[in-house]
């Protein structure tokens, strides 16, 4: 389905509407939200945040964008400066980037030894199931991007005076070692994607589709009053759930 502009304004308005809906019964039956968007550079994770949240209330949503990581952190647990800003009762939380930094940038760029890799796999899943027993609705999604339209957003950044905050060191690298990201990517998926804490992808080289859909798979996974059920059904070829098969057919990105 093509997006033309008006098309999608309106769309995303009605899909805004039913986010506003789904926090007043998140607030009014004291739930406990947390969205992980994981992903390559530039594959549209500020950009859909922005859309999931621009007409909630700012008092009980919280975008969790950390640094890297201060000298003292670097001595903690792994998991421990995450669990900080996990969300409490009423709370819509949405990490921009998260404890899966180790299994991406860090195992990619070497800014952690192969134990810590292994050890962040063995303890995990684990964690996330506490955070699952203990009441907290866990949703990963993975924004994925083709090579060509990664470079093509990069050189827009370059250009794009609006976007110039966005540029970064570490952009060329993503070019560079694409291949190693694909790997980490595949690995992680293989090593964290359980029955009880799933990875979505969504295909993102058309950035409006990857916007709308996203917010259509987050809300047809969560229950509300009045939900519009017509309008919350994301496109099962732009958001879906991990399957190991679709690395070979194409659905993910070689």
């Amino acid at each position: 389905m093509s997006h033309n502009s008006h098309h999608y304004k309106e769309e995303l308005r009605l899909l805004q509407i039913e986010l506003v809906k789904l926090q007043k019964h998140i607030i009014e039956h004291n739930d406990k939200i947390l969205v992980l968007f994981e992903g390559r550079d530039s594959s549209g994770k500020d950009g859909t945040i922005k859309r999931i949240i621009a007409h909630l209330s700012p008092r009980e949503t919280r975008v969790v964008a950390l640094t890297k990581p201060s000298d003292r952190e670097h001595t903690e647990w792994y998991f421990q400066r995450y669990v900080q800003h996990l969300p409490a009762e009423q709370e819509f939380v949405l990490f921009n980037r998260s404890w899966y930094n180790r299994a991406g940038v860090e195992r990619v760029m070497g800014f952690c030894t192969d134990q810590q890799y292994e050890e962040f796999f063995a303890e995990v899943t684990d964690f996330e199931g506490m955070l699952r027993r203990s009441g907290i609705h866990l949703f990963k999604i993975y924004l994925d991007i083709s090579k060509e339209a990664q470079i093509a957003r990069m050189e827009d950044r370059k250009t794009n005076p609006l976007k110039q905050w966005k540029v970064s060191p570490i952009d060329q690298q993503a070019i560079q070692h694409w291949e190693d990201y694909s790997q980490a990517r595949n690995t992680m998926f293989s090593r964290t994607h359980t029955v009880l804490t799933p990875w979505s992808i969504v295909r993102t080289d058309i950035k409006h589709e990857a916007r709308i859909n996203v917010i259509q798979g987050l809300l047809n996974q969560l229950e509300y009053k009045n939900k519009d059920e017509k309008l919350v059904s994301p496109d099962p070829h732009i958001f879906f759930e991990y399957d190991p098969a679709y690395l070979d057919n194409g659905m993910i990105v070689p």
